[in-house]
């Protein structure tokens, strides 16, 4: 074994092999709409966002990894199929094991930012008083809009809500999608520089983006929690564009009515549901990181 960590669980083919073949079909699952749309040439705004943003590819998804520390012991039926694949060791024995000191070695400073920001983010309080303005501040006084969607409430209607309330976004990978009218009327002006100093665990981007973080590990982290990461990122996704200005009702999608004072109620409520969900597994991806750089 090249790693120069000892693994401190082998599974037996049986173990990995079931582990690996569950993963699979939620992985089918929760791509299937997506590949569906794929083969027809037709796109869904809010479902393929993850996708296309992210880079997020199903086969990717499908591949099971057990994280640092594992050994998948040789079976009966043959080798390992993770000894063919980009980050494993294989042991004289036919065993497998993730290669820790190799990952780290290429990518210990990618590494080094995701511990960096997850741990800052966690360190602070959840705020959840944006309503998911920074949509709607995306198309403000805007001729061209991100999704051929109708706006619910046109443009005028539009304008006036973001007119109406402050709009207080931290994240920069939405902040620099504001229009340039928008950009100013934003209480805070994000930058990638002080990413690490505004990221907060109320945001919505910020709970998506354990996907992203989730994906830049690699097979790092545990094929169970790269999907939870997944499986968020969709649910979060579906609010962030129920609250949007855009009308969903194409999608069968009802509106989170973030203008009203009901919307922004029902809005906090998830955002703070979401956040929980996001907060746990931030933690695991810590946990990912700590492993990794001991």
């Amino acid at each position: 074994m090249t790693s120069s960590v000892v693994a401190a669980v082998r599974l037996p083919a049986a173990a990995w092999q079931e582990r690996s073949r569950v993963h699979a079909e939620r992985a089918d699952a929760l791509t299937a709409g997506h590949r569906a749309r794929r083969a027809t040439g037709t796109r869904h705004a809010v479902e393929d966002f993850l996708f296309e943003y992210y880079n997020t590819r199903p086969a990717q998804l499908r591949r099971w990894h057990p994280g640092a520390g594992v050994v998948l012991e040789r079976g009966p039926g043959g080798p390992v199929p993770h000894a063919a694949w980009r980050w494993y060791s294989v042991d004289s024995d036919g065993s497998v094991c993730f290669d820790r000191a190799a990952f780290v070695a290429a990518r210990g400073d990618t590494v080094r930012f995701i511990h960096r920001l997850l741990t800052a983010t966690a360190s602070r309080p959840a705020f959840t008083g944006c309503f998911g303005l920074h949509e709607w501040a995306m198309v403000y006084r805007g001729e061209h809009h991100r999704h051929d969607l109708p706006l619910r409430l046109g443009q005028a209607g539009t304008d006036a809500v973001v007119e109406a309330h402050p709009v207080r976004c931290t994240h920069f990978d939405a902040f620099r999608f504001f229009t340039p009218e928008a950009a100013p009327l934003n209480r805070v002006q994000p930058t990638r520089a002080t990413q690490v100093d505004l990221e907060q665990p109320g945001c919505l981007h910020a709970s998506m983006d354990c996907h992203k973080w989730a994906g830049k590990l690699g097979p790092a982290v545990p094929g169970e929690v790269a999907l939870d990461c997944f499986e968020l990122a969709r649910d979060v996704r579906r609010l962030d564009m129920q609250a949007s200005p855009y009308d969903l009702s194409s999608y069968g999608e009802p509106a989170v009515a973030i203008e009203t004072s009901g919307g922004r109620a029902e809005y906090a409520a998830r955002q703070r549901e979401l956040a929980a969900r996001a907060a746990a597994l931030r933690a695991a991806l810590i946990r990912v990181c700590d492993d990794l750089l001991g």
